[in-house]
């Protein structure tokens, strides 16, 4: 799913492309209600330039991976959507918390993916009964680990289930959508930082 969104960025020499990455693939999940109320969100925010966003919604329920028998520091086969997290300037992680932690399915899409994520930003919006906190502090080092910015703003959504309207949406309060949208000005900032950097000083590797 792709999508076209403004974003606070300064005008650059083509658009930004963020890549929201919805990781529970559980029967009856949450994470595309709120998967969608993301990239509605990013096309809401505001602009004073002609630069744009186009959002790449990566639903792992949807994605095969490479039996992990393959999987080797540095090689392994090229999976199916390597090509689209390669071509991504910055990533929207939501993931459930699940047993004080994120999913075994986002890790495994972490896991088949190395360079690709290298000198990328990423924002977090997690969710489960207290907020998902733990597994947002989870995916910070192993991001870190990666050599990926993690934003400072990220986004707990404490029982996400109880604020779907009757057509199955997300649909939280106004604050809820602020912080939101704050988290994702800060990762459009980082985008066009980082972006800059890996073209013009790319780093040694």
């Amino acid at each position: 799913m792709s999508t076209r969104a403004h974003s606070t960025i300064p005008s650059t020499s083509r658009d930004t492309r963020v890549a929201v990455i919805s990781a529970s693939i559980r029967d009856g999940r949450i994470g595309p209600a709120i998967a969608q109320w993301v990239t509605t969100t990013v096309s809401q925010i505001d602009t004073t330039t002609d630069a744009g966003v186009e959002v790449d919604l990566i639903d792992l329920a949807n994605v095969v991976l490479p039996d992990d028998s393959q999987l080797y520091p540095g090689g392994g086969p090229r999976s199916e959507v390597a090509a689209r997290i390669e071509a991504a300037d910055a990533f929207v992680l939501g993931t459930p918390e699940y047993n004080h932690s994120y999913p075994a399915s986002l890790k495994r899409l972490i896991d088949w993916h190395y360079r690709e994520w290298m000198l990328k930003p990423a924002a977090i919006v997690a969710y489960g009964v207290h907020g998902g906190h733990a597994a947002i502090e989870h995916l910070r080092g192993v991001l870190a680990e990666l050599n990926m910015v993690t934003t400072r703003r990220v986004l707990g959504l404490p029982e996400p289930w109880k604020t779907l309207n009757a057509g199955g949406r997300f649909a939280p309060d106004e604050g809820t959508t602020r912080r939101l949208a704050g988290m994702l000005a800060e990762l459009a900032w980082w985008a066009d930082v980082l972006t800059e950097a890996r073209t013009s000083r790319p780093f040694p590797r």
